[in-house]
């Protein structure tokens, strides 16, 4: 019988844990899929990891990990699908946002031959106005940097196996999930959902924690940024020539005394071009300096007791 991972990746979750254990192991028993829960906690500094050993201890097809410190939710993914065994591997939030039964349509997805099942947002759920815009921006910024229409789009998705060792031998330290489960490619399909509301805790994501996500992520998928300062080096050439042929004309004409706020305006705006261009730059090779250091995407410290291997920086079989 074909196996099914969850993945549910957890920052500060540990009034969740229980009851997304409790709510998945019953909805996928009563349907008769074989399963197993994996939990990865994000250098939580609340109780979350306690919760995930009381829940494997419960329930044997529950395991989990807890990371030396925060990596981020990009890490827990990455080690959720390595400590993941099964034919089909579902990634999706432990607050239960992510409705548990659109599974069931992904899974039969799957086995009808789809290798990647997108889940697809049709409402975002009740947030606060400030959330949204951020949210919005976000999703703005991203689709137009990588091409990809991501307004829609979630961690909320299906895996086929082939695709999930696919994209653990992906050499990159920095990665982007949801945009690397796009470009992958693979036999796709989808599903629509409404996110629900949180039954226990809040939102972990800020407009400023969005905004460094989207910037961090834009910079290790898309080139677009860069094209941007050959764009801005134009502009200013074109401004500079607009403003010779103008000195010039002055000169011609005895006015050539004029124009010192002019000359300000351009100091201005090519310094303003400059420090943004290099500031972009900088993002890119502090990124290349991440890629050359080799460092683990994510360090390990404890495992449930169901996990076999060793840890050793990275997770190693």
């Amino acid at each position: 019988m074909a196996l099914l991972s969850i993945v549910l990746p957890a920052y500060n979750e540990e009034q969740n844990i229980a009851n997304t254990a409790e709510v998945l192991a019953g909805l996928l028993a009563e349907k008769g899929i074989e399963y197993e829960l994996v939990f990865i906690s994000d250098g939580s500094t609340d109780g979350t990891y306690g919760e995930i050993l009381k829940a494997a201890e419960k329930n044997p097809r529950i395991k989990g990990a807890e990371f030396s410190r925060n990596f981020g939710k990009e890490a827990g993914i990455f080690a959720g699908l390595e400590l993941a065994s099964g034919d089909a591997v579902v990634v999706m939030d432990c607050d239960l946002q992510h409705p548990p039964e659109v599974i069931l349509k992904m899974w039969e997805l799957w086995q009808n031959g789809a290798e990647i099942v997108e889940g697809i947002k049709t409402s975002r759920g009740r947030e606060s106005l400030g959330h949204r815009l951020s949210a919005g921006l976000f999703y703005k910024i991203m689709s137009r940097l990588i091409k990809i229409d991501m307004s829609a789009s979630s961690d909320f998705k299906l895996l086929d196996r082939k695709v999930v060792d696919v994209l653990l031998s992906l050499p990159e330290r920095n990665t982007f999930f949801r945009a690397l489960s796009f470009w992958v490619g693979f036999r796709t399909e989808s599903v629509e959902y409404e996110v629900q509301e949180r039954q226990f805790g809040e939102s972990k994501w800020s407009f400023w924690s969005l905004m460094k996500y989207a910037v961090s992520n834009a910079t290790s998928f898309s080139t677009f940024p860069l094209q941007v300062v050959t764009v801005m080096g134009m502009v200013s050439i074109l401004f500079s020539i607009v403003l010779a042929v103008q000195t010039f004309v002055r000169f011609l004409m005895g006015n050539s005394v004029e124009g010192f706020t002019t000359v300000i305006l351009l100091i201005l705006i090519i310094g303003g071009f400059l420090m943004l261009s290099l500031g972009i730059i900088g993002h890119y090779i502090a990124r290349i300096y991440e890629e050359v250091k080799g460092r683990p995407k994510y360090i390990i410290s404890r495992v449930t007791g169901n996990v076999q291997g060793r840890v050793t920086g990275t997770w190693k079989s």
